[in-house]
């Protein structure tokens, strides 16, 4: 009974970079590092991309930027 590996995209509500951390977690546990890769794995979240810039920042500089100043707000 072989079958065909197909990719995975969770969306909806992922919005924290935490989140995206949890389902990242959950494929390497449950299906293994090769399903950690953009072929088989993504997250569909744009409001996610405003979290990481901030969480980049905190860690560049010891301070969170404000969520308006960055563009996908």
């Amino acid at each position: 009974m072989g079958g065909s590996a197909v990719g995975f995209k969770p969306a909806g509500g992922i919005r924290k970079a935490k989140q995206a951390l949890d389902w990242l977690i959950l494929m390497k546990e449950e299906l293994g590092d090769r399903w950690l890769r953009p072929a088989r794995f993504r997250i569909g979240a744009s409001a996610l991309l405003t979290d990481i810039e901030r969480q980049l920042e905190h860690f560049a500089t010891g301070r969170y930027s404000a969520a308006h100043r960055h563009p996908m707000v």
